[in-house]
């Protein structure tokens, strides 16, 4: 690839969209940068001669599309795509509605999944490209309180890494990046939805966690702006990492969860090994 890409982001209407896309502007790669409104965009990114503002909705098919296809006429190809957007529905799997638990894995993963389908044709026939879907730490690590966030990004994990053998021979790679808390609107009304308490054994637990998250919110340790510099940094290298763990606190619960991996296994190791049909 050319040293000046072409970078799609989804979800570039606030947050982390905005680090992401205004990095890569700042950086000297051209831009398409979607959300819901872009409006949103054009207002949090201003204008700018290397920036395509595109309406998207990630769940609707032919307007990811459509929205692909605007950024090939302008630009004339896709070289990298970072899956961004996304939303938090929180609360104890019992009492998140399956049409919630639904909606969550919608956005999270069959949104990228639509415009990653869209984009693979393109960088196929370029013969280079680079896939990147914003995970999290709670893509390897499960937790109370995340069980429909959880299974939306450990789904993410499975697509990313089974994807990679598959688009490897067209010069097409992957990348998983896996933040642990930064200072992003994650948490803000307008991203995480609570379930509706309605069983009174959840309930002081509950209680507990949306205080303890909201008290959170605007107070995390990690910079938005320094992830999204290193992320384009890391994006557009000649060897794109398969995974980035991004943040201490996501390296230390990474390095926890494989611990606990190799301990389960060594707990039954024997057991495990006794298995084969007896010759």
């Amino acid at each position: 690839m050319t040293a000046t890409k072409v970078v799609l982001v989804t979800g570039a209407g606030r947050g982390m969209g905005v680090d992401i896309a205004r990095a890569a502007l700042d950086a000297g790669h051209r831009v398409v940068a979607t959300a819901r409104n872009a409006g949103k965009v054009t207002e949090a990114l201003g204008d700018h001669d290397d920036l395509l503002a595109v309406a998207l909705d990630v769940t609707d098919p032919a307007g990811v599309q459509a929205a692909v296809d605007a950024a090939v006429e302008r630009f004339g190809r896709v070289d990298v795509l970072i899956n961004n957007a996304g939303n938090f529905y929180a609360g104890f799997f019992e009492e998140i509605t399956p049409e919630d638990f639904r909606a969550q894995v919608e956005t999270n993963l069959f949104g990228p999944l639509n415009v990653t389908r869209a984009v693979l044709p393109l960088m196929r026939a370029q013969r280079a490209g680079v896939v990147v879907t914003m995970s999290s730490s709670a893509g390897l690590i499960g937790a109370e309180f995340t069980s429909a966030y959880a299974a939306s990004k450990f789904a993410l994990e499975g697509w990313m890494e089974s994807l990679a053998p598959e688009v490897a021979p067209f010069g097409v790679r992957t990348m998983v990046v896996e933040p642990g808390f930064f200072r992003t609107d994650l948490l803000t009304p307008e991203s995480t939805s609570y379930a509706q308490p309605s069983i009174a054994d959840y309930a002081e637990r509950t209680r507990r966690t949306v205080v303890a998250w909201s008290g959170m919110n605007g107070q995390q340790g990690g910079d938005p702006a320094k992830l999204a510099h290193a992320l384009i940094g890391l994006a557009t290298s000649e060897q794109p990492p398969v995974r980035w763990v991004a943040g201490a606190d996501a390296v230390a619960g990474v390095e926890q969860k494989a611990r606990d991996l190799l301990a389960q296994v060594d707990a039954h190791r024997d057991l495990s090994s006794s298995l084969a049909l007896d010759a």
